[in-house]
């Protein structure tokens, strides 16, 4: 077992963490043989899958450990330092953001390793009772922003009232915390898309980067919008017992509960296996998973677990039957070429 002797100049480049100094304050007895992942719920499932075809190929390694705690929550573990007690990776619905980048590198986790393993879309789904709604990105925003386009607080009760084609039953819309990337994505992806609609957006965003931001994306906290957590599974519950309600979550938990939910179209495109992958549908967005370099050498197993990765997400591998999308062929190139060469992320495309 290889041990994080961090205070040992000698120590530190035997084992591959060079520059990362006492960053991780564990002192020269910390270790670990387990792989750790944090981060994305919509990740979770396709990197547990990958943990146990690891532990398959690998007789006698321990099974890593896989934490679903939201892409916001796994960045600020990842983040926090190098060492034994910090995660080797974070999974992400989305990718990394300049501040957590920064935040990293304030930390000493200067060594970065980004792969996009797959694509998921952000699916917006309702019980097989439901009403059978058609939503835009327009009507999902004037739904469910707290100040819609600066005019006040939001005071729409039913979709009818957002929308005369809809019906007039109550909005209710159950979705991600804010530690999770699947909400950055619904920010992203829908409110932002639907708030830019209004040409009086545009202005607001040239006069303040933080005003639009926060007209665009902050959410009511009415009721009308339900923080569900961590938990997709628990989502998929909520609208088996109301009907009426709306879902949000990762595209692969719509397909995983196709027996008891129905999608609702978005821009009048359905989220499907094609769609997703293509980019038609609205909500399609990248998954990845990140790496620090300094464990490599460090962490025992850590190349073939993401060699099982890179192994696992083609169209016709063991991710895609667990329910994600398959990347693009250039973009599975390019990441299994970072597997192998296991270059760094510059950050200078964050934002």
């Amino acid at each position: 077992m290889k041990q994080f002797a961090l205070f040992a100049a000698t120590a530190v480049a035997a084992l591959s963490l060079a520059g990362c100094g006492d960053q991780s304050g564990g002192g020269a007895g910390a270790t670990r043989d387990q792989i750790r992942a944090v981060g994305s719920s919509t990740v979770y499932p396709f990197a547990t899958a990958v943990a146990e075809l690891f532990v398959q190929g690998n007789p006698g390694m321990k099974s890593p450990i896989i934490e679903s705690t939201g892409t916001g929550g796994g960045m600020k573990l990842f983040c926090a330092g190098v060492g034994a007690q910090h995660p080797d990776i974070a999974d992400a619905s989305r990718r990394m953001k300049k501040a957590e980048f920064e935040q990293c590198a304030a930390n000493g986790v200067k060594d970065i390793i980004e792969i996009q393993v797959g694509v998921d879309g952000l699916a917006f789904a309702e019980s097989k009772q439901g009403p059978g709604l058609k939503l835009t990105p327009k009507i999902v925003y004037e739904a469910l922003a707290a100040n819609p386009y600066g005019k006040g607080p939001n005071k729409a009760q039913t979709w009818k009232d957002v929308d005369p084609s809809l019906p007039a039953i109550a909005i209710s819309v159950f979705g991600p915390p804010s530690t999770s990337g699947t909400r950055d994505s619904l920010a992203e992806l829908i409110l932002t898309k639907g708030c830019e609609t209004d040409p009086a957006m545009e202005e607001l965003k040239k006069k303040s980067e933080d005003e639009f931001k926060a007209t665009c994306t902050r959410i009511r906290e009415d009721g009308k919008y339900v923080d569900s957590g961590e938990n997709d599974n628990l989502i998929v519950q909520k609208l088996g017992a109301n009907p009426n309600a709306v879902g949000v979550f990762g595209y692969s938990f719509l397909e995983e509960n196709k027996d008891t939910l129905k999608d609702v179209p978005i821009n009048g495109i359905e989220a499907s296996y094609e769609t997703v992958s293509t980019g038609q549908y609205p909500g399609a967005r990248p998954l990845y998973i990140y790496v620090k370099k300094a464990h490599m050498q460090a962490i025992r197993g850590l190349q073939g677990f993401l060699d099982t990765f890179a192994a696992n997400w083609n169209p016709d591998g063991a991710l895609t039957k667990r329910g994600m999308v398959a990347a693009p062929e250039d973009v599975r190139k390019k990441s299994a070429e970072v597997v192998k060469s296991l270059s760094v992320l510059d950050g200078s495309q964050l934002k």
